[in-house]
Parts: structure tokens; sequence; C-alpha cells
């Protein structure tokens, strides 16, 4: 029944009732992993992502890139009611084969927030190498600790240990950085599995080619730290070092460097005064989030600092629910259940 009233609230003509409720909201998506079969990785559907910019072009949004978004509210734009801007985060090689091609097919703007030393060859991402180590393991329990806290994972018939991987890389999360990098190895000794040295194919990297290649697309680019900490999890030079590295990398060797950065995680707890005081330093026009929410033109005249925490909505893998937060209908539930 709630699917049925959804599709007719997110349908053509009604979807368009919403838009006054959007005024001086913009709509920000966050997207990640892509399917790729040659690399063998999962993720969003590129077929369904051509459907939602198909309807997104019919129904005459205003698809601007995040630089805009940013001006529009630093500026207080009231033009923000119908404007959608889509990023990317990590720098993944399938962010590149399949993305790329998708939002340039459908004149786009996409920018994508890479991490550094991924792009440089130096890493493979810490939660990757969690994923590798509980799907690569033959053993049917493992013992490992985390910050003193000793843990015991079991293998379950059909879930194998992915109850477990989500665990302890939410754990992870928690804990000081040094101590994140030592227990994954921990991990890694615990299940018998040997970490290769540079990512497989699935987890591997865009080069930096692919993002210039990318930019002449239609591309751009923003920082994302160097090694994908959570910042309040490092130490106040290692934070400092995050950013100010990743965007000095991207500055070198993009050609249009976007200076609005991405908190790694991105909910409340993972940044805070110490991560913007360092961004403000570098001239930055802001940063965005991983918790949903418009971006709000009224909300970021009252406080500045707003433009470094401006909050984005998961993409959605139904274009109704897409619909929902584009549209406003999103914003009018929400002054629903305020109002009840």
């Amino acid at each position: 029944m709630k699917r049925i009233l959804l599709a007719a609230l997110t349908a053509r003509p009604v979807s368009r009732f919403w838009a006054p409720f959007m005024r001086g909201r913009g709509t920000i998506f966050m997207l990640h992993r892509f399917t790729d079969p040659d690399l063998g990785t999962t993720g969003h559907d590129p077929a369904l992502l051509r459907a939602v910019l198909g309807h997104l072009r019919r129904e005459r949004y205003d698809l601007i890139d995040l630089s805009e978004m940013f001006r529009r509210l630093s500026d207080a734009s009231p033009n923000l009611d119908r404007a959608v801007a889509f990023t990317i985060d990590d720098g993944y090689l399938d962010q590149a084969t399949v993305a790329g091609r998708v939002f340039a097919d459908f004149d786009c703007p996409v920018t994508t927030f890479v991490s550094s030393g991924f792009l440089d060859g130096d890493l493979w991402f810490w939660w990757d190498r969690i994923e590798y180590v509980f799907q690569h393991t033959a053993r049917a329990t493992m013992d490992v600790e985390l910050d003193s806290v000793p843990l015991r994972y079991a293998f379950h018939a059909g879930t194998g240990y992915s109850d477990a991987q989500t665990d302890f890389t939410e754990r992870c999360k928690r804990v000081p950085e040094s101590e994140k990098l030592t227990a994954i190895e921990r991990l890694a000794a615990a299940a018998e599995v040997e970490l290769p040295q540079a990512p497989p194919l699935s987890y591997a990297p865009m080069s930096w080619d692919h993002l210039r290649a990318l930019e002449h697309r239609g591309m751009s680019f923003g920082p994302h730290t160097v090694t994908h900490p959570v910042l309040t999890r490092t130490t106040l030079e290692q934070s400092r070092h995050e950013i100010e590295e990743s965007w000095r990398r991207l500055q070198t060797e993009a050609a249009r460097p976007v200076p609005i950065f991405c908190y790694p995680n991105g909910q409340p707890s993972d940044y805070g005064d110490r991560e913007i005081a360092v961004l403000r330093t570098l001239g930055f026009a802001g940063a965005v989030v991983g918790t949903n929410g418009y971006a709000v033109a009224q909300a970021i005249a009252a406080d500045p600092e707003g433009l470094f925490r401006v909050e984005r909505f998961g993409y959605p893998n139904d274009l109704r629910v897409l619909t929902k937060f584009s549209s406003g209908l999103e914003r009018v539930t929400d002054l629903v259940r305020g109002a009840a």
C-alpha cells in the first residue's frame, strides 16, 4: 500500500505540487560503488541511473554542479527549489568506467571526491581489507581483539560472516586510527588470510589519468583526505595533513580542482571545529557530510559555518524514492510529522 501511495504522489503532475515547499532548498545526492561485470564490482545499477537522469531531464530539474550549488547557498539564492547536484565518494575504478560515461551521456554535472593516497597507489581502503579477510577466510571461528575488547566471530550457514563483517567495520569507526589499522592486521592473522599489497581489481582505484580524462567529459573532483580515516579518531597533526595533502595532490593532478571537502564517513561525530578551521584557512568554499538532508540557504545565512556541514541524501536505488526527495515530498512529509 505504501509503495502504491508513493508512486501516486511522485507521479506527474502530482509531484509538481510539492515544489513550493522546496523554496530555498537544494538536493544533493551521494553515490558510491557501481556495478561493472568486467571489474567484478556491485553497486548502483547503471540502467537505473540512466532512467533517473532521463526522468530529471524530462521533468526539467535544474541539474547543476556542486560548485554552483554552493554559490547559490552562499548567496542565499532563492533559485534552489528544483536544483539537484550529484556527488560520488572515494575514487574507485568503477566510478570512472561506469559513472563517468552515464553522467556524460546525460550532460549532467557530477563531483567525485577522491582520496589521494588511494589514487597514488599507496593503499587500499581499510573497509575493503576487512571485507576481503571475511570473504577469504577458511576458518569457522575467529578471535580478535579490538581496542582491548576481545571479539569472537563465527561462520553462520546462509549469512556467512556478513554480520561479523558489519560489526567489526562499525567498531573500527569508533576507535583511534592507529588501533584500527593494527586491529585489521590482527584480524587477517586470526583469519589466516594474507592481504595483498595492492588492491584486487574489484577494489582498485581510478588513476590520475582517468581523473583528467573524466574532467574533459564534465566530471569535477574534490578532496576526500589521503587515507580516508575518521578524522576525529586521528591526532590534530594527522587530521591537518589528511586535509592539506589531499588538497595539494588534487591541485597538482587535476585541471579544475573543486575547493569543497568531503568528510570521510561524514557523521556528526566524524568531524569538528578543528577540521572546519583548517578548511577555512585553506580557503575552501565549504564541505559536505554523510547525513540525509537538504542544502538549505536560510540555515546557512543564519550560520555561515553551515557551508561546512552541507547535508546530502544517500542515492536511493528507487526512482520513486529519489523523486520524493527531489520534488519536495520528503519536505512535506517532514512538516506533517512535525505537526503531528
